[in-house]
């Protein structure tokens, strides 16, 4: 009889811990570091292809974490307001980076605008918008889950076998 209460006792424990496991939604949230304009780098483009850098970019889903790496020489990158880009207004950045290897982190959701700090690239089409989704915490497509703690799954399966045993 003992025999019989025990199996009970361990069938329901590994019952309980199986549907625990199964409902539990562990997930690491990995970034990623885009090239900006792949092989090409960040260079005046073209004069039959000045959008090149939106139209890349526009290919692309930026997610909060993400970065957009640029690769140059003789020449910078430039974060700006919107009304910066639309004249390449280049004397207020809010982020100026000239040293041929930048690596800029997308950290909020939103729009972001790129310029050529150097004369005249901007005019040529040397700039960028670059659109970072919003992330829904209630959405299982949205790649985004919050993880549970080793402390989380120790605690609730303590619980379970004190409960059982």
């Amino acid at each position: 009889m003992a025999s019989s209460s025990f199996s009970l006792y361990s069938t329901t424990l590994l019952v309980l811990l199986l549907a625990l496991f199964s409902s539990l939604q562990c997930s690491i949230v990995a970034s990623t570091e885009f090239e900006v304009g792949d092989l090409k780098g960040w260079v005046v483009p073209p004069s039959n292809d000045t959008d090149i850098y939106n139209i890349w970019a526009s290919n692309k889903r930026f997610q909060i974490g993400d970065s957009i790496h640029f690769k140059y020489k003789k020449d910078s990158v430039m974060e700006v307001g919107k009304e910066n880009y639309d004249d390449c207004n280049a004397t207020q950045p809010t982020f100026f980076s000239n040293n041929g290897n930048t690596e800029f982190k997308l950290n909020h959701s939103g729009t972001f605008y790129f310029i050529s700090g150097a004369t005249g690239h901007c005019e040529k089409g040397q700039k960028m918008i670059v659109r970072v989704m919003i992330q829904d915490v209630h959405s299982k497509s949205s790649g985004y889950h919050v993880p549970v703690g080793v402390f989380q799954i120790v605690f609730v399966l303590a619980f379970v076998a004190s409960y059982v045993i």
